[in-house]
């Protein structure tokens, strides 16, 4: 293992603007300005949410590599002990992997999955003996739950549907699940490049769900009946909780902007009328955004005072200090080039992250031990 590295945050910000999504003739901005990749400087939710006053400047610490060779990897959680579970958005498989020796436990493929571009086995959440999947079968994207006992011998069950019908495409299906403080299910979804839907309260594209655990509408969302919880997005692959409670989500843009934004119920957040800071009446401005080259945000977490995220296109890590709703300093970005496309960023307490990277995802440039689970520190 490489000696831990210190990564100073470079220089102020060409972000309060990070951005993704489409590039100009519909290409993902996820594949546009791809560039080969430096080699890697170190070797080797339940989110956690440790309060800590948020600082102007902040730093991380490459701690070393927990596992490499994975194949894919897009659904990080984590279970009960500390180990891992991860899933594998192209094998359609989950995979258990040691918190401390980095060792991997196939637990099985997941039935029914249909990978395609960028749809396939995505987010993963944990809870009550569940695992919980967000996955693209046949004729949409849907959530799942297979039980799992957490024994080194146990394999998963089979899925349970929690929630059918979120609209599939070849891209733009979001995919990521957490569980919020109010122990309901909250997933990111995709408008499937069919920007219309983003807009449509009836359909569940482009929208913040939020379902009890058994997939029914949550008890006080905005809409009697429905499961959606905003809308007016165009693909969330970011889902965070601050130490107050509040929901963050990160989300591609088209050609300008990539978004940070403050989820409230109810809330139309703009697209396809607006991308970015639009100062349009009826719609929520972004609390900080990006140009596409600069972010593709997918995975976001809460730690130290901050939102990590992470950059697929800007192969970065984005630090967002907070102080309540509100940014409280520019944005710093982190390992630029580093270790290549960001997919992941999991907050299991204090000051510890975990880092999916995503180079073997067909838009990367994989290299050695591609890809892998970084040890962070954050501060």
């Amino acid at each position: 293992m490489k000696r831990p590295v210190v990564v100073k945050a470079l220089g102020g910000v060409a972000a309060l603007v990070l951005a993704a999504g489409c590039a100009p003739g519909g290409a993902s901005s996820e594949s546009a300005g791809e560039r080969p990749r430096t080699p890697p400087s170190a070797s080797a939710p339940a989110s956690g949410t440790a309060a800590a006053p948020p600082a102007a400047a902040g730093r991380v610490t490459v701690a070393g590599t927990l596992t490499e060779g994975l194949e894919s990897p897009w659904g990080l959680a984590e279970l009960p002990g500390g180990d891992l579970l991860v899933s594998s958005r192209d094998e359609r498989t989950v995979t258990r992997i040691d918190g401390r020796t980095g060792a991997k436990t196939p637990l099985g493929e997941v039935p029914g999955v249909v990978p395609a571009g960028e749809g396939g086995l995505l987010g993963l959440a944990v809870r009550d003996g569940w695992v919980y999947a967000y996955l693209t079968a046949s004729s949409d994207n849907r959530i799942v739950r297979m039980r799992y006992g957490g024994g080194a011998g146990d394999r998963l069950g089979p899925p349970e549907p929690v929630l059918t019908g979120i609209p599939k495409g070849f891209t733009h299906n979001g995919g990521r699940i957490a569980f919020g403080p109010d122990g309901m299910l909250y997933a990111g979804t995709g408008e499937t490049g069919d920007t219309g839907l983003a807009q449509d309260r009836g359909s569940l594209g482009g929208k913040v769900l939020r379902v009890t655990p058994e997939g029914k509408p949550a008890p006080g969302n905005p809409f009697p009946g429905s499961p959606v919880y905003s809308y007016g997005h165009r693909n969330v692959q970011g889902l965070a909780w601050d130490a107050d409670g509040r929901l963050w989500a990160a989300e591609f843009g088209q050609n300008t902007w990539d978004e940070l934004n403050l989820v409230g119920a109810g809330r139309n957040y703009g697209w396809p009328e607006a991308e970015g800071r639009a100062g349009k009446e009826g719609f929520t401005d972004p609390v900080a955004q990006w140009p596409t080259s600069e972010a593709s945000p997918s995975g976001i977490a809460y730690a130290r005072g901050a939102i990590w995220m992470a950059g697929l296109r800007g192969e970065r890590l984005w630090r967002i200090p907070l102080s309540g709703a509100e940014r409280s300093g520019e944005p710093e970005a982190f390992l630029e080039g580093e270790y290549g496309r960001l997919r992941t960023v999991l907050a299991t307490g204090g000051d510890r992250l975990w880092l999916v990277t995503s180079e073997t995802d067909t838009r990367g440039t994989p290299g050695p031990g591609d890809d892998r689970i970084l040890r962070l520190r954050a501060e």
